[in-house]
């Protein structure tokens, strides 16, 4: 266990107990989707990667897109 999860896991004891359910809870379900995702992502063939981009250079050639700067604007 790293020392960031133990310090974690520390603050949540200092809880009580239907909070520390109630992150455990969502602690539980968030691992679980990035286990899936993980296990997705790895058994994604190069031939559906190749579609996948073909499908995004059509959708930026069409203007489908909208730029990263306007959907994350700069904090300057």
């Amino acid at each position: 266990m790293t020392e960031l999860l133990q310090q974690a896991i520390a603050q949540i004891q200092q809880l009580s107990p239907d909070l520390q359910d109630a992150i455990a809870s969502r602690f539980l379900v968030e691992s679980r989707e990035e286990q899936k995702w993980e296990t997705s992502f790895a058994d994604t063939t190069d031939n559906q990667w190749d579609r996948m981009a073909a499908m995004v250079r059509q959708e930026i050639t069409k203007g489908e897109t909208i730029p990263l700067d306007e959907v994350f604007p700069s904090q300057k």
